[in-house]
């Protein structure tokens, strides 16, 4: 049985997933537990990540600062250009901008850091494409929801580290579990359903693959709001699953092996 963290989450979904196969799982947020969960740390996770005897964790951490969809508000605001704004767009107030978004970026890929280093065995999830890449390193693997049966496109990016800090070669990648089928959208925007090789309106063999979560042009169809950036933080099922699973199997083999 190995003792594992799953940092920066709420949600039981992994933690059950862990749990099916008999390990001692706990979650740790600064927001209260989902649902009944007795083994949540409310609190920051520095206050339980350093303790002594964890044997793998799974972390995942804030990147709003992290990622480059928004890599304009990272510039100073030009006034000769956007007057009285400083910006192509409005700016809300909660939105860090120029100076105190590269300053919070830096804290955020020193903590990153901090976590690759904790002496054991981790992964580290947040978007595949993000300022991690060039200041570390590149993701260890890209999964998508859509590849665990769950109807969405999100690029999530994984970093396996061993207990030093360096890329695991031990951990395993995650495997594909169920393939959901997008509907699929051609260039004159016909919409067809999965499995044709041309749409059946136009003829047209040029088309793309868009699941619930996108818009036609393929952006997030999340609605712009306060609590967007949990709503899209949350853990689709299909892919806690896979994690719980495939990882909480890879532990077990590890005691064995002991």
């Amino acid at each position: 049985m190995a003792k594992v963290l799953i940092g920066y989450s709420a949600c039981p979904l992994t933690r059950a997933a862990f749990e099916a196969h008999g390990h001692d799982v706990w979650t740790c947020d600064v927001l209260p537990a989902r649902g009944s969960a007795p083994k949540h740390f409310q609190c920051d996770i520095w206050e339980v990540a350093e303790m002594p005897g964890w044997d793998f964790g799974l972390f995942h951490p804030m990147c709003t600062v992290l990622t480059t969809s928004s890599a304009w508000a990272f510039l100073d605001a030009d006034f000769e250009r956007f007057p009285g704004v400083g910006y192509h767009q409005k700016v809300k107030p909660e939105t860090l901008v120029g100076k105190a978004r590269r300053d919070q970026r830096d804290i955020e890929v020193a903590n990153f850091r901090r976590l690759l280093k904790l002496p054991y065995r981790k992964a580290i999830e947040n978007p595949a494409v993000s300022f991690i890449n060039t200041a570390i390193r590149p993701p260890t693997q890209v999964i998508h929801p859509f590849q665990h049966g769950d109807d969405a496109s999100k690029a999530t990016g994984l970093w396996l580290a061993d207990e030093d800090g360096w890329q695991s070669s031990d951990i395993p990648r995650i495997v594909p579990t169920g393939y959901a089928e997008p509907r699929l959208l051609c260039e004159n925007r016909h919409q067809f359903r999965y499995g044709l090789d041309r749409c059946p309106t136009c003829g047209s063999g040029r088309y793309l693959p868009r699941w619930s979560n996108q818009t036609d042009s393929g952006q997030n169809r999340e609605s712009p709001g306060a609590k967007r950036w949990l709503k899209r933080s949350e853990t689709y099922p299909g892919i806690a699953a896979a994690w719980g699973d495939q990882w909480g199997r890879y532990l077990n083999e590890l005691d064995n092996r002991r």
